[in-house]
């Protein structure tokens, strides 16, 4: 009797399915570029704020107030840029969210178990970091959240320079991680950071939703019908004192992320083709190039590494992150059945949980809410911000060039296409039409061989057939 068939460890960091990589590649695609953009914006955000001839025009630019009063919309720019623009951006993160809930990742518990686990992990540790650190130096908690977030965009964009050549594997699962990330940061800010609620205010936003998900139901389309609806629930969420981007993510969320017969692309990836140019090109950019400005000096730096605020946030993203991303990593393969695969060392995952150490965009929303009655703190947390994201930067960056030359092996085991079908050969090893394709070329190659030695034979009278050879005179084999 044959003994029950063991059922294999399921392997972290696997390699992704065709449709899975092409969408992975896509998306690092959109997201290094908006990461660039996003570097360009803030570099001009601390050059306007810091030299002394536009530094006035910069403030002036980020205070300027427009908008509807009767509405309590009349807001600064920068407050336009965090409130509004930054909600286009998590309307994307909600979209990505659900296309790993129903097509990704996250669809499989125990796919989902291991970047959840270590996306939680990667928030707790730098949160506790923090607290002990601002706790033992007598500083203000009100921060702890602020380096809980990784900034997926800019996290990219070093990849896109310092490892290109990582395994599409490990890079969607830094993608997966980071959606995770965002919608836990998205329940911090709406649970934490919320003011003195308006219910009346926020009875109309859900019904906003509701008639958002209705009509998504119906098969109703038209911008002209989602737009204007989106405004709507966006104000009112914001009049309602939660955070106006959980609109954002909630009406993300509420697309639908799987094809039907005969669909090239679900509503979801339709949309977020749309869109996804405007928030990683437009939205983020703007939003960095006004939360960004912020005053370095010798004097400002120094003090990020005596303030008790502003040294949390710092040892929160370079040393929290790592420690609990690696470490939740490390556990869920230890007491599960994941494990990694054969092709990624550890020295891998150490490096993606270095580069995780990155907190930009959200991390400066947080800082802001965090801190918003005390401008001055507020501003030395955005420096610390930076300082962090800075250093784990630099670190990630060896840790890659280290580890470059196997990505570049790895990467040349998942581009081969030696039968020139288009498909990487990798994914098609379980079918007999590639092994048949092989073959034939091969058989090619042997009788171009054969030609070859019969005509190098012809032209040396046939020595060559002599089994020694030309390596008779030597002593040895040909």
């Amino acid at each position: 009797m044959t003994a029950p068939r063991t059922p294999s460890p399921r392997k972290a960091f696997g390699r992704l399915s065709l449709p899975e990589r092409t969408y992975v590649a896509d998306a690092l695609r959109a997201e290094t570029v908006g990461g660039m953009l996003l570097l360009v914006a803030a570099i001009t955000a601390l050059i306007w704020a810091n030299v002394p001839a536009v530094h006035d025009s910069y403030e002036n630019v980020s205070n300027f107030h427009f908008g509807p009063e009767a509405l309590g919309l009349n807001l600064s720019v920068a407050h336009w840029a965090a409130d509004g623009l930054l909600a286009v951006f998590f309307f994307v993160a909600g979209i990505e969210l659900k296309r790993e809930l129903v097509a990704g990742d996250l669809r499989d518990p125990r796919a989902a178990a291991l970047p959840v686990v270590a996306a939680l992990c990667g928030m707790a540790v730098p949160a506790l970091v923090y607290t002990l650190t601002s706790g033992i130096g007598g500083g203000s908690l009100a921060g702890w959240a602020v380096p809980t977030a990784t900034d997926i965009a800019f996290a990219l964009a070093v990849l896109a320079v310092i490892g290109t050549s990582l395994p599409s594997a490990l890079r969607a699962f830094l993608l997966t991680l980071a959606v995770v990330d965002d919608l836990f940061a998205i329940l911090i800010i709406a649970v934490f950071f919320t003011a003195d609620l308006d219910f009346l205010a926020l009875t109309g936003a859900v019904v906003g939703l509701a008639a958002f998900w209705l009509l998504l139901r119906k098969g109703v389309r038209g911008w002209y019908v989602y737009v204007p609806l989106a405004l709507v629930v966006w104000g009112l969420m914001y009049n309602s004192g939660i955070h106006a981007t959980v609109a954002g993510v909630a009406m993300g969320l509420m697309l639908r992320c799987h094809r039907r017969e005969g669909e090239e692309r679900s509503p979801g990836e339709h949309v977020e083709h749309l869109v996804r140019p405007f928030s990683s090109g437009l939205a983020v950019p703007l939003f960095a190039l006004f939360s960004a400005g912020v005053a370095v000096s010798g004097s400002a730096l120094a003090n990020v590494f005596t303030t008790p605020e502003t040294l949390g946030v710092v040892l929160g993203l370079v040393v929290g992150k790592t420690v609990g991303i690696f470490g939740g990593t490390w556990l869920t393969t230890r007491f599960t059945r994941a494990s990694l695969s054969d092709d990624l060392a550890w020295a891998d995952v150490l490096a993606v949980a270095t580069l995780a150490g990155i907190g930009f965009t959200v991390s400066l929303l947080i800082g802001e809410l965090a801190f918003g009655d005390d401008a001055s703190m507020a501003d030395s947390v955005k420096a610390a911000v930076l300082t962090g994201s800075l250093i784990a930067t630099a670190i990630a960056t060896v840790l890659l060039r280290i580890r470059n030359a196997k990505y570049r092996k790895l990467t040349e085991d998942e581009e081969r296409d030696d039968d020139l079908s288009g498909v990487p050969d990798i994914y098609e090893e379980d079918d007999p039409a590639y092994h048949l394709r092989m073959a034939e070329i091969h058989e090619r190659k042997a009788a171009e061989h054969r030609q070859l030695a019969r005509e190098k034979a012809e032209g040396r009278g046939g020595l060559a057939e002599a089994p020694g050879g030309a390596g008779e005179d030597h002593g040895g084999p040909a």
